[in-house]
């Protein structure tokens, strides 16, 4: 059973942070052919550089760009970075630093300036099908398709059966299905305020039931070669990567 392509989000808490990491992935999910590297004001290591530090080690690594962030006369991040081959550009929420800068750039302005500045790259964007009314999530789906985006990456899911919805909305795209463990109340708690997840009745927040539930999606995608990305937050990596891993050997 194998995936298209499987994809580890790692937060750059350090260099070293990432590179303890990274030998964690490489061992425990040996699968995993991508990392992800969000950018996050609370570090001062910005996702296009530590792509760019930790290529050595991994050479498929997608980091994420805030459009917000970027000045109009700026360079684009990573556009002229040597082995970099795909950015995942999102709008970014607002800075909890008031005295960071931001721009009211829009994703798909930034999406545009990267094909028009950097073709070479491959751009994805981002679907949430919780922020708002699905068809104005699918509107701008189609907005950042006719930007340039060639792809996206899902907020992570956690019922089946809008997971299938949602494969039905974006049939014929390129897809990176987040998954990601919620264990506990607080770690729920998060997910319903900060980005309004709505979990079904039944949902359970261990780590055994959250590991049955990525086991599942991973069977499912992996019958028609599809894209998973692991976001492993509030968790050790060898807690949960390694039963997935048993389930890609099958």
């Amino acid at each position: 059973m194998s995936l298209s392509r499987l994809s580890v989000e790692l937060i750059p808490r350090s260099a070293d942070a990432l590179r303890d990491d990274i030998a964690a992935v490489k061992q425990l999910l040996p699968a995993a052919d991508t990392l992800n590297i969000p950018d996050l004001m609370r570090f001062p290591l910005r996702s296009w550089d530590a792509a760019a530090q930790m290529q050595p080690l991994f050479p498929r690594i997608v980091p994420h760009v805030r459009a917000i962030d970027i000045a109009p006369d700026a360079p684009l991040p990573g556009a002229n970075q040597p082995g970099l081959e795909e950015v995942l550009v999102v709008h970014g929420d607002p800075p909890a630093d008031l005295a960071h800068r931001t721009y009211r750039n829009s994703t798909e302005s930034i999406i545009r300036r990267y094909k028009k500045e950097a073709p070479h790259l491959r751009i994805y964007a981002a679907f949430d099908p919780y922020r708002r009314a699905p068809w104005h999530e699918l509107e701008e789906i189609a907005r950042k398709k006719e930007a340039g985006a060639e792809g996206f990456f899902t907020q992570p899911v956690f019922d089946l059966k809008l997971f299938d919805l949602c494969r039905e909305w974006l049939s014929g795209e390129t897809v990176f299905w987040g998954l990601s463990p919620v264990i506990g109340p607080r770690s729920r708690s998060y997910w319903e305020t900060t980005n309004r997840v709505v979990f079904p009745k039944d949902f359970v927040p261990t780590l055994e039931a959250n590991i049955t539930f990525a086991q599942t999606v991973l069977k499912s995608l992996a019958t028609d070669k599809g894209h998973v990305y692991l976001m492993p937050l509030r968790v050790k990596l060898e807690q949960y990567l390694p039963a997935l891993q048993a389930v890609l050997s099958e």
